[in-house]
Parts: C-alpha cells; structure tokens; sequence
C-alpha cells in the first residue's frame, strides 16, 4: 500500500527540511513546497543529498505541493500565515492541515505574544472553515534534532479539532521517532505555541540551540 503524500509548505526552511527528511526515510512521499519552484527543487536536492536512496523527495510551488498532497504542513513565519491560509483553502478542504506556526514577533521573540484569534492555530481554524482537519504540532522541536539520524529525546504535543485528527497527527509523529501526546483540542495550542518563546528564552540563557520538552509521570 502506497503511503500518503506530505506536502511541507515552507519547506526551504530548516524546520520544513528536517521534518521532510524524517518523513522520507520512514517511507512517506514528501512535496517540499516554496512561493518559487526553484527553491523547493534546491532544497529538495539538499534533503536527498543526506541520505542515498531517497526518491520519494519531490518538490513544486505551494499551491501544486497543497493540490497533490493527501497532508499539509505548515512551516512558515507567522507573517505569512494568514495569507497562506487564504492562497490555499480552497485546494484543501477536506484534507488534513498540521499548523507548525509560532507566531513570534520579532525582535522578542523570547517573549509569547498571541494574535488576536488567541493562537496561530486558531487563527487558521478561522480562515480555513471546518471543513479542513486541522491540527497543531511540532512548534517545539528544533531543527537540529531533525536533520539527522539521531535519537530524539522530546516530546510533542499535538492539539486539534477532534480525536481523530489528533490520533492521525500522533501516527505521524511516532513515523519519525518521536513521542506524541494527545495535548486536547484546537483551543489548547496557545499553551504550545507559547511554550517556543519560552524555549527561546532558554536557549538564550544557557548559550544553547535545542531545549525542548518531556512529559514525565504517564507509563
């Protein structure tokens, strides 16, 4: 049985990249998508130049990655988030849409300061309508601990508009070696969002690039 495909919108970047290389060599077909094919092409080319053997790496524009895929990652700055929520929602309703955005407004970006909508994740629910299974996840994962082959040791919470979105988002999790946890519903990612800055800020006072977080205390 083919598995489903992964479009990663924003996907030049690192945190697109290293979640597109997980992705592909747990088996999954990945679109790497960017507001510019060429880029996407450049940065899918650097994905596979990691590991040999990894074919089912391809890349396109935003809307093409979004209209071919069977899921959507969104790895993009909050600046861009609600535009990119409006260019895309008509290709894809029904879909599953996993919003990885933190909205940081820089410079203080160690500092949580939410949208209006109360969350990025929330703020998409608004613009993509219901008919999008969204869900939330990934905002506390750095990049480094991605692009490579190396054990994880963090955590994910994933929130999202119903068990069944949430369970989906979890498989997709644990396909990468991580550790996903049921975080509740939609409402719940400014809890998770929030916590960035607070790993930002702890990045900063420690003179380090990956702090992250454990649940401790489940069996």
């Amino acid at each position: 049985m083919e598995k489903i495909k992964i479009a990663i919108l924003g996907g030049t970047g690192k945190e697109g990249k290293g979640l597109g290389y997980r992705w592909a060599i747990a088996g999954y077909n990945v679109i790497i998508g960017s507001r510019q094919k060429e880029k996407a092409d450049l940065a899918a080319n650097e994905i596979r130049s990691l590991k040999a053997g990894l074919s089912n790496i391809s890349s396109n524009d935003n809307l093409s990655a979004a209209k071919d895929a069977d899921v959507i990652v969104l790895t993009i700055p909050y600046s861009a988030h609600a535009d990119m929520c409006k260019f895309i929602k008509e290709e894809i309703q029904g879909k599953l849409l996993i919003d990885v955005t933190v909205p940081l407004v820089p410079p203080k970006v160690a500092k949580v300061q939410m949208p209006p909508d109360g969350s990025a994740t929330m703020e998409a629910r608004r613009i993509l309508g219901e008919n999008v299974r969204l869900g939330a996840a990934f905002q506390n994962i750095a990049y480094e601990h991605l692009l490579n082959d190396k054990e994880i040791h963090c955590d994910v919470l994933v929130t999202g508009d119903s068990k069944a979105t949430r369970d989906e988002i979890i498989e997709l999790v644990q396909a990468i070696g991580l550790k996903g946890w049921d975080a509740g519903p939609l409402e719940n990612s400014v809890v998770v969002e929030g916590l960035t800055s607070v790993l930002i800020g702890l990045n900063k006072k420690h003179g380090i690039q990956d702090a992250g977080i454990r649940i401790t205390g489940i069996n």
